[in-house]
């Protein structure tokens, strides 16, 4: 399972550290036709990240941890409190990672309507995952922009 909740075979965009499909793996085993280890890693992030959608900052953080899983791409999880939550409107849709657990989803409400579920939330991660219960990550196909920056 990717370090994004599956719904549709989302793909992250540039701006998440496209390098992280290959963080984790094991080069030998994968020579030798053997499974590479699926790691999961979380650590916090000292750059500014901002999601930024039809010209309107949604979330804004120095404060952010980035998610570093085998296979994919980095995924920036912001911390509620730098996220305008109320752009947000929670969604039914939900989603399981073997890896992380069970995903809440958030409509982004903007002028022109709405983006369905374009950021998800574990708020019960499983072990292995608990620094990200209760942030938010976004889809970077569903937004604008991700930005990292100094």
């Amino acid at each position: 399972m990717s370090g994004v909740p599956t719904d549709g075979g989302e793909s992250r965009g540039a701006s998440q550290e496209p390098g992280a499909a290959r963080h984790g793996a094991r080069p030998d085993a994968a020579a030798a036709g053997q499974p590479a280890e699926h790691r999961v890693s979380i650590s916090p992030n000292r750059h500014r990240v901002r999601v930024i959608h039809r010209g309107i900052t949604v979330a804004d953080t120095q404060s952010a941890l980035t998610l570093v899983e085998t296979g994919v791409p980095d995924v920036f999880y912001f911390p509620r409190a730098d996220v305008n939550m109320a752009r947000l409107e929670r969604s039914t849709h939900s989603s399981r990672c073997p890896h992380k657990g069970d995903a809440s989803y958030f409509h982004l409400r903007t002028e022109d309507g709405i983006v369905e579920n374009a950021a998800w939330s574990y708020e019960a991660p499983i072990d292995g995952a608990v620094q990200i219960k209760g942030y938010l990550a976004f889809y970077a196909s569903r937004v604008d922009r991700i930005d990292q920056t100094s």
